[in-house]
C-alpha cells in the first residue's frame, strides 16, 4: 500500500488538539489494522521545559504517552472512517516503562500496532524512540465516544 506522509495540516484534520497540547507532528507510516508511526519535534520552545525542569529540561513522561496516545487515536480514524467523527479517549494505560529521558532537540519517533479491537475499544502497544534507542514504552486503550 502507497501511504502519503501526513502533514501537521492533516493531523490537525484528525484530532481536536491544539497548542500546547497537539504532540504529534506528522505520520510517516501507516498500514491499516497494523500499525502507525508518528513524529514529535521536541523543541526547548515546549512551555512545560520552563518547570520541569529550567536547568535541566526533560519531557515529561506523561506527554510522552499523551503523543503516543494522539499518534493511535490518528490510527484508529484513518483504520475506521466511521471513528473519525467519535472522540477517542483513553480508557487504560498498562506496561508503562521509562528507559531515558527525551529533551530539547529529540525527535521522538512513536511506533504503534493493533494488539485488539472491540466495537468501540482499541488495544494498542506503542513505543517511542530517540536515535533508535527505545525511551518508553506501554499498551494503551481508548474508547470512542459519540459527540
Amino acid at each position: 500500500m502507497d501511504f502519503k506522509a501526513l502533514t501537521i495540516g492533516d493531523i490537525r484534520g484528525l484530532l481536536p488538539h491544539r497548542f500546547p497540547f497537539l504532540l504529534v507532528d506528522r505520520i510517516v507510516e501507516f498500514e491499516p489494522n497494523v500499525n502507525i508511526t508518528g513524529l514529535k519535534n521536541v523543541t526547548v520552545n515546549e512551555p512545560f521545559f520552563q518547570g520541569h525542569f529550567p536547568d535541566e529540561p526533560i519531557m515529561p513522561g506523561v506527554l510522552i504517552l499523551e503523543a503516543m496516545a494522539q499518534t493511535g487515536i490518528i490510527f484508529a480514524k484513518l483504520t475506521d472512517p466511521l471513528v473519525r467523527e467519535e472522540l477517542l479517549v483513553f480508557a487504560s494505560i498498562d506496561k508503562v516503562k521509562f528507559r531515558r529521558p527525551v529533551v530539547p532537540g529529540d525527535q521522538l519517533v512513536m511506533k504503534l500496532g493493533l494488539l485488539k479491537r472491540r466495537k468501540t475499544m482499541w488495544k494498542i502497544k506503542g513505543e517511542a524512540y530517540v536515535d533508535q534507542r527505545l525511551c518508553t514504552e506501554a499498551e494503551l486503550m481508548a474508547a470512542a465516544q459519540p459527540k
